[in-house]
């Protein structure tokens, strides 16, 4: 089958001036046969004199709700997009299918469509294709280490080019399927395991007795001294996702060689809840601006 590319999936709508930045809205990223198309908003700031890196944050919602077009409560006072541009990164908002419609890969698949596109159309939005990094929250950050470390490409959307990425971040995301009810905090009251857990639902299967389907979802299979830079950063008081699994997956990427920085925030819950949000902003947008080779300031 011939790539798909410019012929199917056209460039983005032209950006709109607004202030510091020039926006870009509902791009046509990609349309598997039956499902919703799924679009990208990209904010870039304004008056650079070249490309700019190019930061994708992926929403969570437990791979059950959530919206690249909404910013959570809980973050919108931190302006984690305006700290990126201010650092001289785009920020691209992609969307991807969730679990009630679609399983495991089909999310990767459209994250990593979402990044050929952006390189496909790098020169209309003034971005560097050669500077991309991932930014994920929760379920969000576990396919955020995953685009950062499965060579899956699939065959959603744009096929011409690769989606690899030059860095990752990954906020207290999960990342061993088959060993989070063992790290589980003691207050958590999930059940990871269950049928009906989020997990489950990621997979199309129940974990437990789906370990190759649970294995192909987790970041901590794919650890290879080749990945990208990725910080890992979990509250140690988080009762939704353990922080052992940002643990594990770090020390698997130190025992593959890959570089690694892992930033366990005392009592922090899910959601840096209990912590100095705007520390942790700032923590991520600093490793992302330093990997990706943007200004040093933010």
């Amino acid at each position: 089958m011939a790539d798909a590319g410019r012929d199917r999936f056209g460039p983005p709508p032209a950006g709109e001036r607004r202030g510091d930045r020039i926006e870009y809205r509902d791009a046509f990223v990609a349309q598997e046969q039956g499902y919703r198309p799924l679009l990208l908003d990209l904010v870039a700031p304004a008056g650079t004199t070249g490309p700019v890196p190019v930061v994708l944050w992926i929403h969570g919602g437990g791979w059950l709700n959530g919206s690249p077009k909404v910013t959570p409560d809980w973050l919108a006072g931190e302006d984690h997009v305006g700290r990126l541009l201010a650092a001289g990164c785009a920020v691209a908002l992609p969307a991807y299918r969730l679990s009630r419609e679609a399983a495991f890969p089909a999310p990767l698949h459209d994250l990593k469509s979402a990044i050929r596109y952006l390189r496909l159309y790098a020169a209309d939005l003034g971005i560097d294709p050669s500077r991309v990094g991932v930014w994920g929250e929760s379920a969000g950050g576990l396919l955020a280490s995953l685009l950062a470390l499965s060579p899956d490409e699939g065959e959603v959307g744009v096929t011409e080019g690769h989606s690899r990425v030059q860095a990752a971040v990954s906020w207290y995301g999960p990342a061993d399927l088959a060993t989070m009810q063992a790290h589980r905090h003691p207050r958590a009251t999930g059940d990871h395991d269950a049928d009906d857990s989020p997990e489950s639902l990621l997979i199309g299967a129940p974990v437990t007795r789906s370990p190759e389907k649970a294995a192909a979802a987790s970041p901590v299979t794919y650890a290879r001294r080749d990945a990208p830079p990725i910080l890992l950063l979990h509250g140690e008081e988080d009762v939704v996702v353990g922080y052992r699994q940002s643990v594990e997956l770090a020390a698997a990427l130190r025992a593959a060689g890959a570089p690694v920085e892992l930033e366990l925030v005392p009592g922090a819950d899910h959601l840096v809840g209990g912590a100095d949000l705007g520390a942790q902003v700032r923590r991520s947008v600093e490793f992302l601006a330093r990997t990706l080779g943007g200004p040093p300031q933010i």
